[in-house]
Formats: structure tokens, sequence, C-alpha cells
């Protein structure tokens, strides 16, 4: 809201169906509140009557038709990387300085790549991310129950599943068909990808090792050893491809005493945990991995910047900073016995700074600290941390 009236595009991006469209009708709603007769034009090539806009051309073309002369108009476009050369336009008419405009997308590269080449310094993008724990509760009018969050940790927080009865059936019906239109219109049909058959086993591979160290060669190696063969290269490629399409989220390792940028090895959690479920099912087993996961999504909507931390021989789960602040993390679900307890607060205990530490679990009776390491319990912390 800040920036509404400012000579600066808005752009908003994120995953499809996490509520990106709206947020365009709730910005609309506030500058009719304040302006009843602003002049408003909004494009979402998602509906059939905006076939018609295929590029740039078009796109002008559309726009001189509904621009009213000498006022602001207000101009809305949702999944603008749908419209070649979409750039183009939108290059012109911020240059004019007399319009207002907000576009939203579902292709991380198609944005920030070519909004950053045509358009540096005259936008500001904002990441939308799918409910964390506590807007599920806001969003959903219950309060915080063991209950409540497994729903959460099974059907994820796309703001849709309001509208649903919660359970698996018809949940996970809903999220398969999100998931295919993913797949096939953010990834399949952007790439060109013939061998669609070698993208879905690579999803099941990620999705069932989310939250291990991979690395291009070791998931070769896998698919190779199920008679699947395939470069690292193109496991590259295709990773590349899912991330861009907001599927999956990529931690990098850390060096902590070196401050390095570790090149191999790196960690993939899901944008939205329930896709993951739909496809190979809710596993009460994976608990330790969905906890993980749900962490580092809540830490990125915080606006930390999160790596996976390694000192000497030992893994730190995440080293998160956010401006001048620095956290560490560990997770795990439950410490069950003295070795888990020793290696979830041994491993920050090396760590000589003063920096704030956590051990997150699920224990009942999570609290208090040793050595200065606090000691949270996993639901009051996603409650808290914003």
């Amino acid at each position: 809201m800040p920036y509404i009236g400012q000579n600066l595009i808005k752009v908003m991006i994120g995953q499809r169906r996490v509520g990106k469209s709206y947020l365009l009708f709730q910005l609309i709603d506030v500058i009719k509140s304040s302006n009843p007769n602003a002049p408003i034009i909004y494009i979402n090539k998602e509906y059939h009557e905006f076939e018609g806009i295929q590029d740039h051309t078009s796109l002008n073309k559309y726009l001189a038709n509904q621009i009213k002369a000498g006022v602001r108009n207000y101009i809305f476009i949702d999944e603008v990387q749908d419209i070649a050369g979409f750039e183009k336009s939108l290059r012109s008419l911020q240059a004019k300085g007399e319009h207002d405009i907000y576009i939203t997308g579902s292709n991380a590269f198609l944005l920030s790549g070519e909004l950053a080449t045509y358009l540096s310094g005259r936008y500001i993008e904002f990441k939308v991310f799918s409910l964390t724990y506590s807007e599920f509760l806001n969003f959903r009018k219950e309060a915080d129950s063991a209950e409540v969050f497994l729903k959460y940790l099974k059907f994820g927080g796309l703001p849709y599943l309001i509208n649903m009865e919660l359970n698996e059936h018809l949940v996970f019906d809903y999220l398969r068909n999100i998931y295919a239109a993913i797949l096939f219109k953010d990834v399949v049909a952007r790439h060109n990808i013939r061998n669609v058959s070698l993208l879905e086993n690579l999803i099941r591979y990620v999705a069932d090792n989310i939250g291990n160290l991979l690395s291009a060669k070791s998931i070769s190696d896998f698919l190779k050893a199920q008679k699947i063969s395939v470069s690292p290269n193109v496991i590259l490629n295709y990773l590349s491809y899912l991330e861009e399409a907001f599927f999956l989220l990529k931690v990098n390792r850390a060096e902590l005493q070196g401050k390095k940028i570790l090149e191999i090895g790196q960690k993939y959690y899901f944008e939205e945990l329930g896709l993951r479920h739909a496809l190979l099912g809710y596993k009460p087993t994976d608990i330790s991995k969905i906890l993980e996961n749900i962490v580092y999504l809540h830490l990125r909507v915080a606006g930390y910047n999160v790596h996976v931390g390694k000192y000497q021989d030992k893994e730190i789960d995440f080293v998160c900073e956010r401006g001048n602040e620095k956290i560490y993390i560990q997770v795990t679900y439950l410490l069950m016995d003295d070795r888990t307890i020793q290696r979830e607060f041994g491993n920050l205990e090396l760590l000589a700074d003063n920096y704030p530490k956590y051990v997150l679990s699920m224990d009942e009776d999570a609290g208090g600290n040793r050595n200065g390491i606090q000691h949270r319990h996993l639901r009051t912390f996603l409650r808290d941390l914003i």
C-alpha cells in the first residue's frame, strides 16, 4: 500500500493459487475507497476474454482503447508472463509516468530476468507465499491445537482450501489439478520438455528426499539405478525450471568458518507442502522432513535469507540472516533420547558467537534452554516469529 500512486511498477510473484489475484482485487478496493472514480483496467491472462492479448503489440492496442486521457489510470495485469514481450509495453507506460501499474506472475525467471533487463530500478517486487501457520489460523478462525496443526501439515496453506471440507479425497484431488497446471503450463510448455515422465520421476525423488543433501550427480546415479539414463546437466536444468515456477525452493550450504557458499550438495523444499502430499500421500513417518520444510517456509516468509550451515563435520539445519539479525535453528520431531539431544544441542554449542540459537521440536514440555540455546515448541515458534 505505501507504493500506491508511486511511479514504480508493483510486481507480485509466486506459485499459482497462492492468492496473487485476490491481492490485486484488495488493492483495487483500497484505490476505489479513496478515489471512487479512479479508472481501473484489469487484465487476467487466465480469462478467455483476454486470449487475444498475446504479445506487447496486442497489449498496447488493448490499453490504448481502455486508457482514459488526462487522468491517472490504474493498470492491473494478472499472469503477465503469458504476454510475449510484456516488458516493452511496461517500459513505455512507466516512462511516461502517467499511470499506476501492478502485475503478477508465476515465473521467477521471466519476471526478474526481463524486468531487470528493461526496467532496472523502475519496479519493486513482492514475493507471495501461501499461508503461514499463523495466517492459516487467522484465515480459518481457529485456535492453535495439535489437531489444527496436523491439518496444516497435511493439506498446506493454499487460501482456496477455506472453501473445502478438509478431507484427503477432496483436497488432494484439488491439489493434483494445481500440480498438473504448474507442471504443464509453467514447466513443460514453457521449456518444451518432451520427456515428461523423467520430470515427474525427478519431482517424486525430490519429494521423497526433502531436507536431504542432494546433487545433480547423486540424482542422476539414482535414476540410472532405476534404468532411467539422464545426465546431471539435464537434472540441473529441470530443477531450475521447477524453481522458476515456484514449485521447489533450493537452499545452498554455507561454510560457517570460511563464510563460503558450497557448490556441491543443496537441499530442496516444496513451496506448498500440500502438493507434495497430493503426489506421495501424507506419511506420518516423514514428519521430521515435513516439519523442516514448514520451518524453512516460515523463515522465508519472515524475510530471512536462509542457508544450511556446515561447521567442521557438523550440520546446522538453518542459518538465517535478515539485515543485521542472525539466528541458528535446529529442527527435530522429538528429543526422544540422549543421542538426539546431544546432536541437536551439541551442533549449536560448537558455535562460539552470541547470536540466538534455537532447537525446535514437538515435545509437549519444550521450553527452557541449555547453555544459552533456547528449546522452543515448534508450533509456538511458528505462531510468534515474523
